[in-house]
C-alpha cells in the first residue's frame, strides 16, 4: 500500500555570507511517514521551520537533500500547475501559497490527481464566534474521511489552541531548531520534554 506521505532524507540549508566564506544559518531536517489519511497537529516556536516545512511538502521550495512524496509521487519532479492537486498550502487566513520555478512543465511528470491529497494549514484564524471553531473542526475531519490528509499547524497561544489539537488530531509533529520530530499521540506530545518547555505556562501545571 503507497503511503499518503513519505518525507524522506529531507534536507534544507540556508546560508549566508561571501561565496568563499558560506555559512550556514539554518538547517531544516525531516525524515518521517504518514500512511493513511488524518489529521496531523504541529507546533513550533517562531522560526524553527514550520513553514519551511510545509513549502517544501508542496513543492514552492526546493530541497537541499532528499525527496517528498505524495501518494508515491516526488512532488518536486510534478508540473508545477498541477502540484496543488497532490498538496496545497493555505496561509493564516486561508490564502494559497504560489510558487515559480525554472524547470519548464513539458520535462516533469503530471499529478495523476484531480484534488489535493494533502492540505496543510499555517496557523489558520479560529474565530471563537459561536459554532465557528466547530465548523472548521467538522471541515477538516469531512478531508480526513475524503481520504485526504491534513496538516494542522497552530503557534498556541492560549489553551483554546491546545484544546483545538487534542480535540481533532490523530497524531502530531514538532519542530524545533530545523529538527523535525513526529509524535504519535496527544499524551506523548505533552510527555515531550522540548515541548513542555515551550508550552511552559500554557500547560498549567498538568501533568503529562
Amino acid at each position: 500500500m503507497t503511503a499518503m506521505l513519505e518525507v524522506k532524507g529531507l534536507e534544507k540549508v540556508y546560508t549566508r555570507g561571501s561565496p568563499l566564506k558560506r555559512k550556514v544559518s539554518f538547517r531544516l531536517t525531516a525524515d518521517f511517514t504518514v500512511a493513511e489519511p488524518a489529521i496531523v497537529g504541529m507546533m513550533g516556536p517562531n522560526g524553527s521551520g514550520k513553514t519551511t516545512l510545509f513549502e517544501l511538502i508542496t513543492g514552492s521550495n526546493t530541497p537541499s537533500a532528499g525527496s517528498v512524496l505524495v501518494d508515491g509521487r516526488d512532488i518536486h519532479r510534478v508540473r508545477t500547475d498541477e502540484r496543488d492537486r497532490l498538496a496545497i498550502h493555505y496561509h493564516q487566513s486561508y490564502q494559497v501559497r504560489h510558487f515559480r520555478s525554472l524547470v519548464p512543465n513539458l520535462l516533469l511528470q503530471r499529478a495523476g490527481s484531480d484534488y489535493p491529497l494533502v492540505h496543510l494549514f499555517d496557523e489558520p484564524q479560529f474565530n471563537t464566534q459561536d459554532g465557528y471553531i466547530g465548523f472548521m473542526l467538522d471541515f477538516f475531519r469531512k478531508l480526513r474521511d475524503q481520504k485526504r490528509l491534513v496538516f494542522l499547524c497552530v503557534h498556541p497561544n492560549e489553551r483554546l489552541h491546545l484544546e483545538i489539537l487534542e480535540e481533532a488530531c490523530d497524531s502530531f509533529i514538532f519542530v524545533q531548531q530545523g529538527s523535525v520530530t513526529p509524535v504519535p499521540d496527544y499524551q506523548a506530545l505533552l510527555s515531550h520534554a522540548p515541548v513542555r518547555g515551550y508550552l511552559g505556562d500554557l500547560l498549567g501545571g498538568r501533568a503529562a
